[in-house]
């Protein structure tokens, strides 16, 4: 894998059992705190370069890592969803042996916060001692058109052609109002960093991981700061924070900005947020 592409301070390559992961970290001089960072779909790792260069300025160390079927090719496509929870426990089995006792953070955007809420709702992050959760823009519904048969069809479809892609149109100028992110996304979609095409069985599995949900989250036990775009064109925004707001009260930290496109951390009043989550942060670790 290249290095220092993303203004990361380190790279290394972790081996899983779904294979080898890339690991990026965004090294604090003095680590007080740690963020797990969760990137979206058809997106890698280097996304959190922003969220990383923000935070290592102010004693919090970033680690990200590629999501399985991520970082490598044009095609997005996994056997389950069950592989992204995987993925990211491992990773919290690594950061854990890396910072054993220091507070530890999950951030997700978009899709990473569908996991990072699957994640949340369950009992697999007990043993981490997990301070908290960022979601930005959740997946929780989608927002982008697609043809009106394709969703009825799209369980038969993803069994009887996995790896067929997805009819969609490209959505990267209306990720983020900063020119020259869009141009890194333009760029890495070339270099097959960013998927282009995302397979029927992924976004069957997405689906399905949204429906799992049941529009429910007042399972929630663990403090959450989320931030919602309010001109999102591939999350539903509505039903992120209909949602979220089913979260009981006194774990919630919400912020919507209305002019924001999908990517909050790639926005350009991206260090307001980052400085919200940093207080916030600041509160509830321990």
């Amino acid at each position: 894998m290249s290095t220092h592409h993303y203004k990361e301070d380190q790279t290394l390559t972790h081996p899983t059992a779904h294979g080898d992961r890339p690991i990026r970290i965004w090294q604090a001089g003095t680590t007080k705190a740690v963020l797990l960072g969760i990137h979206g779909g058809m997106s890698h790792s280097g996304d959190y370069e922003t969220v990383g260069s923000f935070f290592r300025q102010h004693e919090v160390t970033t680690v990200s890592f590629d999501l399985h079927g991520h970082g490598t090719r044009q095609l997005i496509d996994i056997p389950s969803f069950e592989v992204f929870i995987d993925d990211v426990v491992d990773m919290l089995e690594w950061v854990r042996q890396q910072y054993p006792t220091t507070p530890l953070f999950i951030v997700g955007h978009s899709m990473g916060a569908l996991i990072a809420t699957h994640l949340a709702l369950s009992n697999k992050l007990a043993p981490y001692s997990v301070s908290g959760i960022v979601l930005s823009s959740p997946y929780y519904a989608n927002a982008i058109p697609v043809p009106a048969w394709m969703i009825p069809l799209s369980r038969w479809l993803s069994r009887l052609l996995p790896t067929a892609k997805v009819p969609m149109e490209d959505l990267t100028p209306w990720l983020t109002h900063d020119r020259e992110i869009t141009e890194r996304h333009v760029a890495d979609s070339l270099l097959q960093r960013r998927g282009s095409f995302a397979s029927m069985r992924f976004g069957r599995c997405l689906l399905d991981a949204q429906a799992a949900l049941h529009n429910d989250l007042s399972g929630w036990r663990l403090p959450v700061f989320a931030v919602v775009a309010g001109d999102d064109r591939l999350a539903d925004a509505s039903v992120s924070l209909a949602m979220l707001r089913t979260i009981p009260p006194q774990l919630l930290d919400l912020h919507e900005f209305t002019q924001n496109f999908h990517e909050n951390f790639n926005e350009l009043n991206r260090d307001a947020i980052f400085a919200a989550m940093l207080t916030w942060m600041r509160s509830v670790q321990h």
